[in-house]
Formats: structure tokens, sequence, C-alpha cells
């Protein structure tokens, strides 16, 4: 297993650089928790790309952003003959991408690279499929972020974003307490986080945000986009339960001020462990959402 530590000083990777280590095995252990709830996304999305490579040898994969490191292995066991470089900015997060690696016997083919994104972007060496996921909305700059990303993928190769789709629902829309329809209205107020949170990164411009496009733009060909289906029926597995409750805990955090006090207070019971009508007893708790990947290819001379 191998590592690199070249650190940009300017840009954003994860963020969050400000964490304690406790804060940090909190918030590894909940991404982790999230992207292997979304293991059939992720391994359809990696099937996919084998579609799209066409027989061409794939060498070398780089995972933009890539977190904990669950979709660098995912990719890592679909190209058996490649290199896959698990880039982020966060140190703690590489150490599990490069611990969960070694668990899955897949160190000897994963490299770890530390990089501030975007900044980061231009000193990786290029690769024949560059993957990003849930990346691009943290950058400023969405156009530019995805030019750059072009420019790493080899001729013939394949750049794939994955952005959009449809939200994560996971309760009936009458939930036997506060107002039905809890979840559509948390969606408006998460729309309006977000809003913020895109006009709050550093060099922020305005984005039509049309992937295909942006792709096309970049200089690449636009080569499909395709929806991936993550769909546990009630009831849940303890572990996949826990990352749903963490993931309503953190909408709690961000949309409080932004719904009614009577939503707010439907929130807390639905977070309270002792609450036989919370997320942790419940037993109607889903999980239904979509993810959309825009792929893009390379010219070839």
């Amino acid at each position: 297993m191998s590592r690199e530590t070249t650190v940009a000083t300017e840009g954003h990777g994860h963020g969050h650089h400000q964490l304690h280590q406790d804060d940090w095995d909190a918030v590894g252990a909940r991404l982790e928790g999230e992207a292997e709830m979304s293991l059939d996304f992720l391994e359809g999305a990696a099937s996919w790309l084998t579609e799209l490579a066409d027989g061409r040898p794939v060498r070398r994969v780089l995972d933009i952003g890539s977190g904990p490191g669950v979709a660098s292995c995912v990719l890592a066991a679909t190209f058996p003959d490649a290199e896959v470089r698990a880039v982020d900015g966060s140190a703690p997060l590489l150490e599990r991408a490069s611990a969960r690696a070694a668990r899955l016997g897949l160190g000897d083919r994963l490299v770890v690279t530390q990089r501030e994104l975007p900044d980061g972007l231009d000193s990786l060496e290029p690769a024949d499929v560059v993957w990003a996921s849930r990346v691009v909305h943290h950058l400023g700059d969405q156009d530019e972020a995805v030019r750059r990303m072009a420019a790493l993928v080899r001729p013939g190769g394949v750049l794939a974003i994955a952005e959009g789709g449809l939200s994560l629902r996971s309760l009936p829309r009458n939930i036997g307490i506060g107002r039905p329809g809890l979840e559509a209205r948390l969606d408006v107020a998460l729309q309006d986080w977000f809003s913020e949170m895109r006009a709050a990164q550093p060099g922020t411009a305005s984005t039509v945000e049309h992937w295909p496009g942006i792709l096309a733009g970049a200089g690449l060909t636009p080569s499909g986009t395709r929806s991936f289906l993550v769909d546990h029926p009630a009831p849940l597995d303890p572990g996949t339960r826990g990352v749903v409750t963490d993931w309503w805990g953190g909408i709690g955090e961000r949309v409080a001020d932004r719904i009614s006090a009577d939503d707010r207070a439907t929130l807390e019971r639905l977070l309270d462990p002792q609450n036989e009508d919370g997320l942790y007893r419940r037993p109607d708790v889903f999980v239904l959402m979509a993810t959309t990947v825009h792929a893009g290819r390379a010219p070839t001379p």
C-alpha cells in the first residue's frame, strides 16, 4: 500500500480541517456508513464505467474527493488491472481509505493522495477513468472544476460526475406524528440551505447545472447519463438504521431555523432514542434514493 502526502495550501477538499480526532472519527464513520448504504449505486455505476471503457485498457483510476475510500475500493475491485488513486483533502479520511483497502485485500493497488480541491487537481497525473461523486457542488466554480477534471482524462478515457438525482426518502408521508409531508417540507428547507452553502464557497460562480453541457464545455464528448437506485425496504438492519438516524440528525442541524416550530418538534421526537415514534424504534423506516451519473469521453488524437 502506498501513500503520497503532498498538500496544497489553498482551496477546499472535504473541509473540516479544524476538527479534533474524536470528531474526525465520527465524521469518517458517518461518511463510510453512508457510502456502504449506497453500495448498490457505487457498484452499478462502476459496472457502467466498464461498459464505457469499451474494451480499452484501464490502468489508472482517479477517485476525486474520495472521502473514506468506499468508492475507491469498489473501483479497484471493478478494474483489477488498474492502480486506483484516492484523492482527498483530509488525511484522517484517507487513513480510513487505506485501512479499508487493506481489509479488502486491495492495498497493493490503492494509492492515497492528499490534495486540497480544486487547486490540487492540477498536480495530479492523468488517468483512464476519473470519478467524482458529490464533489463538484462543493467547489465554487463548478464549470472550472469540471474543466480541471477533464484535463486529467487520458485520450479516449472517461470522466464520470455523480451529481443530482432524487433525495433520500425514509418515512411514509403520514408518520402518525406532526403534519403529514414532513420530508417534502424538509426538501424545500434543504434547497435553501444548499443555495447558501454554494454561495459561500470561495470563487463561487453561477452555473446552469446541465451536466452533459458542462462536460461538453470542458472538451469532452457526453457519453450518457444514468441514475442508480438505492433501495432498502423496511424493516432496516441496525447498521442501516443507524446511518439513516445520523442522516436525519444532520438534516436537523442544517434546517432547524428554516422550518416551523411544529416540524422542529416532530424532528425532536424522531431523533429521541427513547421515543417509540422515533427513528431508533419505529418499524416503517426505509431507504429509497437515486443518484445520477453523467459521463464524458476525452477525444483521441
